[in-house]
């Protein structure tokens, strides 16, 4: 995985409920441990969804890719890393599942996710200034 602008990590332990009959996790609960590591990602950078409602922008995710190459299991602990690879004209973040004892890539994946002006409900084709601005950086 390249290495993003911003980074987190996040331990997530396969709970009961996220499981099929043969306790492996059910391919769509990845997306959830990719929404815990994108929020503490978001966290750290002082925008989360609260904030970014605050600011006047919505930020739908409107394409996910998940990539599975292991399953994980029923009481398994699990690094969820997060990343931003792109902020200029929308917002990827990469993603990797990884089993904490082994070290082993589970699953990847990638959202996108674009500003929406919340006022005049119109899809943005560059990301505003406070995104910049939260990622420590300035607008060109």
């Amino acid at each position: 995985m390249t290495k993003g602008i911003v980074t987190c990590e996040v331990e997530v332990e396969v709970q009961f409920f996220d499981v099929d009959l043969m306790e492996i996790v059910w391919h769509g609960n990845y997306v959830k441990y990719f929404e815990i590591a994108r929020c503490a990602l978001l966290d750290k950078i002082g925008y989360n969804y609260m904030q970014m409602r605050e600011s006047g922008y919505a930020w739908p995710v409107i394409d996910l890719r998940v990539r599975y190459a292991k399953p994980a299991k029923f009481g398994q602990k699990l690094i969820v890393h997060a990343e931003i690879s792109e902020w200029e004209n929308r917002l990827r973040m990469n993603y990797q599942v990884i089993d904490k004892e082994t070290g082993a890539r589970l699953t990847r994946g990638h959202t996108y996710q674009v500003a929406v002006d919340i006022g005049s409900g119109e899809m943005c084709y560059e990301s505003p200034a406070i995104l910049w601005e939260k990622l420590g950086l300035t607008k060109p």
